[in-house]
């Protein structure tokens, strides 16, 4: 049996009133991976490239040195 025959298999045994979320994650899988724009891939060369400014610290700390800026 297939994956995709086994899937099927498994969503006839849901229940009708839980079948929502398995519509909504299945509609979210089944959209194809998003490409990053220029300016962002432009970001992840600069930062491959020894560039950058890496941050490792909490979002409070991150804010805070953003706002010093």
């Amino acid at each position: 049996m297939s994956n995709r025959e086994f899937a099927k298999t498994l969503i006839d045994q849901i229940p009708e009133n839980r079948l929502f979320y398995v519509i909504s994650y299945l509609q979210g899988a089944a959209v194809p991976d998003e490409t990053p724009n220029a300016e962002t891939l432009e970001a992840f060369t600069e930062l491959d490239n020894g560039g950058g400014h890496p941050f490792n610290g909490t979002t409070e700390e991150l804010f805070a040195e953003l706002m010093e800026e």
